[in-house]
């Protein structure tokens, strides 16, 4: 069973960075994407970026565009996001996902979660 471990979250200020990082644990797969959502109180779960696997493509929510950097470590298929500029409204449980096929910005695309790590932006 793969699983998929994040870490990095924590309690910021606003204006300030966080670079959180998933990286499998247990059997490997092969990937076609890997991407971060999230889900704040009282919402569903939204799509933050993604990245492309074999190609690199990065994509994002407009919200955070400008702000949020998605990257990959092919060698250890660890996947970050490095956050910056950070606001209140960012403050949510994030997770990390991996698409074995197909899919992109779709959260019901991926194959794979990890247990989300907690990320609050102070005002």
């Amino acid at each position: 069973q793969v699983q998929l471990v994040e870490s990095g979250g924590g309690l910021v200020q606003a204006g300030g960075s966080l670079r959180l990082s998933c990286a499998p644990s247990g059997r490997t797969f092969s990937t076609y994407a890997m991407g971060w959502f999230r889900q704040a109180p009282g919402q569903e779960r939204e799509f933050v970026a993604a990245i492309n696997w074999s190609s690199g493509n990065t994509y994002y929510a407009d919200s955070v565009k400008g702000r949020f950097t998605i990257s990959r470590d092919n060698a250890r298929s660890t996947v970050y996001l490095q956050m910056t500029s950070l606001k209140p409204e960012d403050t949510a449980v994030y997770y990390c996902a991996a698409a074995r096929r197909s899919g992109v910005t779709n959260q019901y695309a991926y194959d794979y979660w990890g247990q989300g790590t907690q990320v609050t932006v102070s005002s």
